[in-house]
């Protein structure tokens, strides 16, 4: 009887532990989004509107064969970044 009570009061540890960190976890992914938001906030429709045509342009020349695969690469990345989004 002491061992299962010793062994389920260990596993209500384990337990508040893992919750804890769920906890954690989670407020950290809140507190990144919400920072990529503040970041973004900036943005006016205007300029927002500007990096979108940008990549468009910049999809286009690719598909064309007028840029090379790699400042394809490096210009989507930056405009994705100045538009706050995460890059795949």
């Amino acid at each position: 009887m002491l061992a299962s009570m010793a062994k389920s009061r260990g596993e209500a540890v384990a337990k508040r532990a893992r919750e804890q960190a769920r906890a954690v976890k989670k407020q950290a992914k809140q507190t990144k989004r919400e920072a990529r938001t503040d970041d973004t906030a900036h943005l006016s429709a205007t300029s927002e509107a500007a990096l979108f045509e940008e990549f468009a342009r910049l999809s286009a020349e690719r598909e064309a064969g007028a840029i090379s695969e790699d400042r394809y690469t490096r210009e989507r990345s930056r405009i994705l970044a100045e538009l706050g989004i995460e890059p795949d």
